[in-house]
C-alpha cells in the first residue's frame, strides 16, 4: 500500500519476489476494483464477486442514511498531533457517516497539526484507536482540555482498514454516528 510503505522497500521487494501488487485505495468504492484484482490473482473471482456484492449493499444501506453535516476533528497521531486529509481513504469513509474533516486543507495526507487551532473548526473529536492506540485516558483528558467539545473514540480498523474488512467498517459508522448523535 502506497500510504504504509515507502517506494524504496517496494523497490527491494521487487527485486526478489516474483509479483509485487501495490494498492492505493482513496475512497470506500475502491474496494470493489481491489477484490476484483485480488480475486483474478488468486483464482478466487467468485469469492471475490460474493465480496463485492455484500460491500456495495453495506455501502448502499450507509449511503442511503441522511445524516446532518459535522465536522469532526480525525486524530491519529500524538507527539506530534496528527489528523487526516480529505484526500484520504480514511476522510471519504467518514464522509459517508456525515463527518466531514476538518482541518484537513493541507498538501500532506497526514499532516501535523497545532490542535488548538484545530479544535476550533471541529465540534468533534473523534480519537483513532489506529495507528496511535488512542484510549479513554487519552478522551478524558481532551474533555477536561476543551469542555464543550464532543471527544470519543473510534476503531481506526473502521475507517482505515480496507478489504473485506471495510464490509464491517461500513456497519459500524452508523452505529457509532447514531450513538454519538444522542450523547450530545
Amino acid at each position: 500500500n502506497i500510504d504504509e510503505n515507502e517506494k524504496p522497500l517496494a523497490e527491494a521487494l521487487a527485486g526478489f519476489v516474483p509479483h509485487l501488487v501495490v494498492t492505493h485505495p482513496l475512497e470506500p468504492l475502491d474496494n470493489l476494483e481491489l477484490y476484483r484484482l485480488l480475486g483474478g490473482i488468486f483464482g478466487r473471482k467468485d469469492e471475490a464477486a460474493a465480496l463485492g456484492t455484500r460491500f456495495q449493499a453495506a455501502h448502499d444501506a450507509l449511503a442511503a442514511e441522511e445524516f446532518p453535516q459535522r465536522e469532526a476533528l480525525y486524530l491519529i497521531w500524538k507527539d506530534p498531533w496528527m489528523t487526516v486529509s480529505r484526500d484520504t481513504y480514511i476522510a471519504r469513509t467518514l464522509a459517508l457517516a456525515g463527518w466531514h474533516v476538518a482541518h484537513a486543507e493541507s498538501t500532506a495526507r497526514y499532516p501535523e497539526i497545532d490542535l488548538d487551532g484545530a479544535v476550533r473548526e471541529a465540534d468533534l473529536l473523534l480519537l483513532s484507536t489506529e495507528p496511535f492506540c488512542f484510549t479513554e485516558r487519552h478522551a478524558a483528558e481532551l474533555r477536561a482540555r476543551y469542555p464543550g467539545k464532543q471527544v470519543a473514540l473510534i476503531d481506526g480498523e473502521m475507517t482505515s482498514w480496507y478489504g473485506p474488512r471495510a464490509i464491517t467498517g461500513l456497519g459500524y459508522l452508523p452505529e457509532l454516528r447514531h450513538q454519538l448523535d444522542a450523547a450530545v
